[in-house]
């Protein structure tokens, strides 16, 4: 029996920016984006060689909601998209809009089957998917789409690589934003496999004891805000690329200072410089082993001169580049 394809919940609409012509020395990213169609989930590339990138909307408040937190990250991927759309496109890969699965009515773990079915299908299909948020439940999907891809079934080393202030291991009843990379270790344990989890960010005034006793059992590697220095941060990036074969990236944009993203559901007061998160970008794209990327916890109603939206635009460019 023919299993129709996983799609997203809402079709994407046309990207705007400004125009200074149609050549491409003049192109920007809402010129360069498609709309995703079956033909572009056929496996291919760029004549480069590039896996093409395919972005995927999650509008979730739910996570957030559950976990006390400011409400709005569920127009977040709408407000990347905007802050996308101008910047030049230097990128040597084609990039896709799938369109956005849709939170509603506290139907949060419905909503994270159905983008993980959505990234699975994309990732089986040679793309490099990114999912943007939504708050961090966002991961939770990434990782059902991750697990669920071919490249994982088939043997190869996952790693799981947070930029946040948060370890995100909240032991809760009901998941929410708090509890997505416990909910990837007890689905990891259930498979046979251990997870391979590490943080660059943590801030340990806002974390437990019992936080970090949940992530020290688990065998969660980390490095504290206070000690991203480029040189420790570039080194403990790369001791763990050499434990995987693919990486899945997720950045809580809220790992860096309130100054630099102040439209998130909880700014930090201290957070690790956009510079060095900036570098960790160029470093796991030169990797090769990028598989998967998200940005989650951008809350546009929070924001400032959409300067947080512009963050995250600036990271997913560097991170495709």
């Amino acid at each position: 029996m023919e299993i129709s394809p996983a799609v997203a919940d809402v079709r994407p609409t046309p990207w705007t920016g400004r125009f200074d012509g149609d050549g491409d020395e003049h192109r920007r990213w809402w010129q360069a984006v498609a709309p995703q169609t079956a033909d572009a989930a056929a496996p291919g590339g760029t004549e480069a060689g590039s896996r093409p990138a395919v972005v995927v909307g999650f509008r979730s408040d739910e996570g957030v909601r559950r976990n006390k937190g400011r409400i709005g990250a569920a127009a977040a991927p709408e407000a990347i998209r905007q802050a996308l759309g101008p910047l030049a496109f230097h990128l040597d890969r084609d990039v896709f809009d799938a369109g956005d699965v849709v939170v509603e009515d506290g139907s949060l773990e419905a909503g994270q089957e159905r983008a993980g079915r959505v990234i699975s299908e994309l990732l089986d299909a040679g793309k490099l998917t990114v999912l943007l948020g939504g708050g961090h439940e966002t991961a939770f999907a990434s990782y059902l789409g991750v697990a669920g891809s071919e490249a994982v079934k088939s043997g190869k080393r996952l790693g799981v690589l947070n930029l946040d202030a948060h370890f995100d291991l909240r032991d809760d009843t009901v998941p929410s934003s708090g509890t997505p990379f416990l909910q990837m270790a007890r689905a990891e344990a259930a498979a046979g496999r251990e997870l391979n989890y590490a943080v660059v960010g943590i801030s340990e005034p806002n974390n437990t004891c019992a936080l970090f006793d949940t992530a020290d059992r688990l065998g969660v590697k980390y490095l504290l805000d206070e000690d991203c220095s480029p040189e420790a941060v570039q080194d403990f990036v790369t001791r763990f690329l050499d434990t995987v074969d693919v990486l899945y990236l997720t950045i809580d944009l809220d790992v860096l200072p309130a100054s630099v993203a102040p439209g998130v559901s909880a700014p930090a007061a201290y957070g690790v410089p956009l510079h060095v998160i900036n570098a960790v970008c160029k470093q796991l794209a030169a990797s090769g082993k990028l598989l998967h990327l998200d940005v989650a916890e951008l809350n546009p109603e929070f924001d400032i001169d959409s300067q947080t939206a512009k963050v995250a635009a600036r990271l997913v460019n560097t991170l495709l580049g």
